[in-house]
């Protein structure tokens, strides 16, 4: 299996083909869209814009949106932000969830054409390696989201570091990760308490290696991005 990495906001062209394609965003994206499934949401339909993804929460019964903008604040008539733990105890059994966020959805639809796409974060880092090795993937790419100007991305660089060492063979220790995570520029960010959106409870989440036991595979269908 052979491996490679793609940094989204270095991203000048996009590969012609592609296997497997792993869009990460630990802080908070894929966190956030994992909570939602594990209390029970049909589907997660990931939306780059904000007015869209408002359009098409219109057009979806019994459903509801989640995201922010960039900088980690709610998106403005969301039902919910993007903060995973303000979703742990949510009732979202069977509902449509419309996602909207700055880093990890735009991920998802720049490598849209790829053969099989994940949105990965470290709470289902492991189950996402035993999902990419029953693909009999051949070639894996990583795009990391969360490096920007003023934000090194090693959350989401560790958690890439961790799945590859997975699937590999190798048997690391997942605190390390989760301590990456923590220590990483963003993360800094949740523990300093001087950024009102962006909550400890979060980080400390973000930060649970393997929370989850599934995998969060993304399709088309029906002309939409879909994560289930």
């Amino acid at each position: 299996m052979n491996f490679s990495r793609i940094f989204l906001n270095r991203l000048q062209h996009l590969p012609e083909t592609a296997d497997t394609v792993v869009v990460i965003d630990v802080l908070r994206s894929f966190t956030t869209a994992a909570v939602v499934l594990s209390r029970g949401a049909r589907a997660i339909y990931p939306v780059e814009l904000v007015s869209a993804a408002q359009q098409l929460q219109a057009q979806l019964p019994n459903s509801l949106a989640v995201g922010a903008v960039a900088g980690g604040d709610p998106a403005p008539g969301f039902d919910f932000g993007n903060s995973p733990a303000a979703l742990l105890n949510a009732d979202l059994k069977g509902k449509a969830v419309v996602m909207s966020t700055a880093a990890g959805v735009r991920g998802l639809q720049r490598f849209g054409h790829s053969r099989q796409l994940f949105a990965a974060s470290l709470v289902c880092a492991r189950a996402t390696a035993e999902a990419i090795r029953q693909a009999g993937a051949k070639e894996v790419c990583f795009v990391i989201t969360g490096e920007w100007v003023d934000r090194d991305g090693d959350e989401d660089i560790a958690c890439a570091d961790y799945i590859q060492a997975l699937l590999r063979g190798e048997s690391p220790d997942p605190a390390t990760y989760g301590q990456r995570v923590k220590r990483s520029d963003f993360g800094r960010r949740f523990a300093s308490g001087d950024w009102p959106n962006l909550p400890l409870a979060d980080l400390d989440l973000c930060a649970d290696t393997d929370r989850f036991d599934f995998a969060m595979r993304v399709r088309w269908e029906d002309g939409v991005m879909v994560i289930r």
